[in-house]
């Protein structure tokens, strides 16, 4: 499952270089799914859904810093548990309840956004 960032933020940014997968951004920031990972051009995730890895991509949140969904793996690849959840000082990095993932999932996601990982 992926993670979001509660309302609670307060945008302290410690959150932001801890993800590597580069799937935290602040608050009105635009993304794309080749931010800080090996996505080029069209990219078919492991669930099936197509995008283009170079569009960029509408802020999730224009208010706190927020999560990529498709780019939030829990650290699975990286680390034990999911950074930002570690180093948020008010404990608003909590797992997403409606992106429930298995680990294989979420390793799959990993391994498509970093295969020389």
């Amino acid at each position: 499952m992926a993670i979001i960032i509660t309302d609670e933020c307060i945008n302290c940014g410690a959150c932001e270089p801890e993800c590597p997968n580069t799937a935290i951004y602040e608050g009105a920031d635009e993304w794309r799914y080749s931010d800080g990972t090996s996505l080029k051009g069209q990219v078919v995730f492991p669930a099936g859904h197509q995008v283009d890895a170079d569009a960029i991509q509408t802020p999730i949140s224009d208010e706190i810093y927020y999560i990529a969904p498709d780019k939030c793996t829990e650290c699975q690849g990286f680390h034990e548990e999911p950074q930002c959840a570690a180093v948020c000082p008010v404990d608003c990095c909590v797992p997403d309840e409606d992106r429930v993932e298995t680990v294989e999932e979420l390793l799959a996601k990993q391994s498509l956004m970093h295969p020389d990982d």
